[in-house]
C-alpha cells in the first residue's frame, strides 16, 4: 500500500480492513452465475482482491489515478483495468450486456455517480458501494423523514435501496472524518415512471431546493403562484411528506396545467 499515495483532490480513502472488503464483495448478489462487474476506483485492489477469487465474475475496474493503475497492472495482471474517470465514460462500452457496480466510491463525487447510474439504469441492475453515512442515508430515508430529499426520491424511483452496514473511520489509510457505510441498490420492476421522466426530475429537484416551504410556494419557478393548480390543498405539503408516486401524480398535474396554459 505504501507504493500508492491517497490522493486529497480525488477523495481517496484506502480500504485496510480485509474483513470489511470480504463483506462488501459477497454483498453483490449473483448467487454465483456468471456476471459482469465493474468496480469503481478499486485503488490498490483491497477490494478486487476478493472480487477475482468469485470464478463466475467477469471484473473490470475503472480508475482515474495513474499511479493506482500502475500498481493494479502489476499486482493485479489479470485484471482488465480502465484509466478513465468514470463520469466521463460511456458506459456502453465497457459491457455489451447487464452489469452490476461495486466500490468504494470517492465520497466527493458520489451523488454524481449514483446520478449516472440512473441515465444507465437499463444496464445496471445492482449496486453495491461505500459511501459517506449520511449520504447513505438520505438515499435509503423513507417520505417524512427530515433526510429524505432529492436523491432518495430519485434514486428509489428505479432501485430498492437497502443500508447493509456501517464501517468506522479507523479501517481507512487515511481515516475520513466522517462514518461510512456500505449500501446496494437493486433494480426494481419499473421499467418507466408513469409521467414525464425529465420534468418529474425537475419538479423533484426545484420543490427540495426549498424544501422547508410548502409546494405553492417551492414550485414558482415551474408554475405562476396564482395558478388554479394551487388551490388543491394538496400543495399546503411539504416536499418531503410526498413519497415516489406521489411526485409522479405531482408531475403529471403540473404537466397537464402547463399545457393547459399554452
Amino acid at each position: 500500500m505504501n507504493q500508492v499515495r491517497a490522493k486529497k483532490h480525488l477523495g481517496q480513502h484506502f480500504l485496510k480492513d480485509m474483513e470489511v472488503a470480504r463483506r462488501i464483495s459477497s454483498s453483490l448478489p449473483f448467487d454465483g452465475q456468471p456476471v459482469s462487474v465493474l468496480e469503481i476506483g478499486p485503488g490498490t485492489g483491497v477490494l478486487t482482491q476478493f472480487l477475482l477469487q468469485q470464478p463466475n465474475i467477469t471484473l473490470k475496474a475503472v480508475e482515474l489515478d495513474s499511479e493506482s493503475v500502475q500498481y493494479l497492472n502489476t499486482n493485479f495482471p489479470q485484471l482488465d483495468v480502465i484509466e478513465a474517470d468514470f463520469l466521463k465514460m460511456d458506459l456502453k462500452t465497457v459491457f455489451t450486456d447487464k452489469f452490476f457496480v461495486i466500490g468504494n466510491l470517492p465520497y466527493n463525487i458520489s451523488s454524481q455517480i449514483f446520478f449516472k447510474m440512473l441515465e444507465n439504469k437499463e444496464s445496471i441492475p445492482c449496486l453495491v458501494g461505500m459511501i459517506q453515512k449520511e449520504v447513505a442515508e438520505r438515499m435509503a430515508a423513507k417520505a417524512g423523514s427530515k433526510t429524505y430529499g432529492i436523491l432518495s426520491v430519485l434514486m428509489q424511483a428505479y432501485y430498492t435501496i437497502e443500508y447493509l452496514f456501517t464501517v468506522h473511520e479507523h479501517v481507512f489509510d487515511p481515516p475520513p472524518k466522517v462514518k461510512s457505510a456500505v449500501i446496494r441498490l437493486t433494480r426494481n420492476d419499473v421499467s418507466k415512471i408513469d409521467c414525464n421522466e425529465q420534468l418529474f426530475k425537475t419538479v423533484v429537484k426545484t420543490a427540495f431546493n426549498q424544501r422547508r416551504k410548502q409546494l405553492r410556494n417551492s414550485l414558482s419557478p415551474i408554475i405562476a403562484k396564482d395558478h388554479p393548480i394551487f388551490n388543491d390543498v394538496f400543495f399546503n405539503k411539504r416536499p418531503e411528506q410526498l413519497d415516489v408516486a406521489a411526485f409522479v401524480t405531482l408531475t403529471n398535474q403540473i404537466e397537464a396545467a402547463l399545457q393547459n396554459k399554452l
